[in-house]
């Protein structure tokens, strides 16, 4: 079943365009260091104010797990209330999409955008697939983003079962999907490992690695994740594409590096650690370098 899975995101994977990065300096200074597409590497803490281009952009809310749509026009976030929202880029005509029933914890949207195939009749997407933990229970919801107040929905894991059973249908954490096909990587909590969904002509899954926070390749070829080793949290990646070879690209940390972020040229990786934010290339080639202090979660804006 996994070695189906793989072959697949493989085969239909398409290679992001290439795009440049602009760096953030330590004291909050934009780096230029971009081509014309200017993928921008922003941060979000939890407060109203957004890292963007080396400038805190005021949202007007508490903004956490800030997630960019694929085409950099819209940013998807939890709010302080709770609920997942959507706006522009600077904050303005935000939309409550899904308003938090209560008692309930969600985090860490991630956009689901895929084109309408006439061949195979699917129809275009654009969703947000989200964690919501109730009672103590995570589990997978999902919702369109163009909806205002809506209802999410569980969304659906299942795949041939492999020799761990059946895919788990709680405990499942920190969504990141990627590319044109819908794909998508999950963590989980109770088995510590990571996991893999398609759904593009027929849902397919399987369990990757053991590890969490993953995130997928713009090319879906490749997955970045979390791993302890030796008392600090690591970054690795698995090669889905050539064989499933896992390679630590942090193998002398003397910190915790935990949340990588793909850009969107699939070059460069933006990783949280407790003093900031670092950039590293995401083949192996070079070290984590420091491109701000502000602490929180790093993302690409296309």
């Amino acid at each position: 079943m996994i070695t189906r899975t793989r072959t697949i995101v493989a085969a239909i994977g398409v290679a992001a365009a290439v795009t440049g990065t602009a760096l953030l300096g330590a004291a909050g200074t934009a780096s230029a260091a971009g081509t014309a597409s200017h993928a921008t590497l922003t941060v979000s803490n939890g407060t109203r104010y957004v890292l963007i281009n080396g400038h805190r952009v005021d949202f007007g809310v508490p903004v956490r797990d800030l997630a960019w749509s694929p085409d950099g026009a819209r940013a998807a976030f939890i709010d302080g209330s709770g609920n997942l929202d959507v706006a522009g880029p600077d904050g303005s005509g935000r939309v409550v999409v899904a308003k938090n029933p209560g008692n309930q914890n969600w985090s860490h949207p991630t956009w689901q955008v895929t084109p309408k195939d006439t061949q195979i009749g699917l129809p275009a997407r654009d969703n947000l697939i989200f964690a919501a933990r109730d009672k103590g229970v995570s589990r997978l919801k999902y919702i369109s983003a163009k909806s205002v107040h809506g209802t999410p929905k569980t969304l659906s894991l299942y795949g041939d079962p492999g020799p761990g059973g059946a895919l788990p249908q709680t405990g499942n954490v920190w969504p990141n999907a990627a590319g044109h096909y819908g794909t998508s990587v999950y963590a989980n909590t109770d088995t510590g490992a990571v996991y893999i969904r398609d759904d593009y002509t027929r849902q397919q899954g399987g369990k990757l690695t053991k590890g969490s926070e993953p995130a997928l390749s713009p090319d879906n070829e490749e997955v970045v994740f979390v791993r302890s080793v030796a008392g600090h949290d690591h970054v690795l990646v698995e090669d889905l594409a050539h064989g499933d070879h896992i390679k630590d690209l942090t193998p002398h940390a003397t910190t915790d590096y935990t949340e990588p972020a793909w850009s969107p040229d699939g070059k460069t990786l933006a990783v949280r650690t407790s003093s900031g934010t670092v950039t590293l290339p995401a083949d192996g080639t070079g070290h984590p370098t420091k491109v701000t202090s502000t602490v929180g979660l790093a993302a690409y804006r296309p």
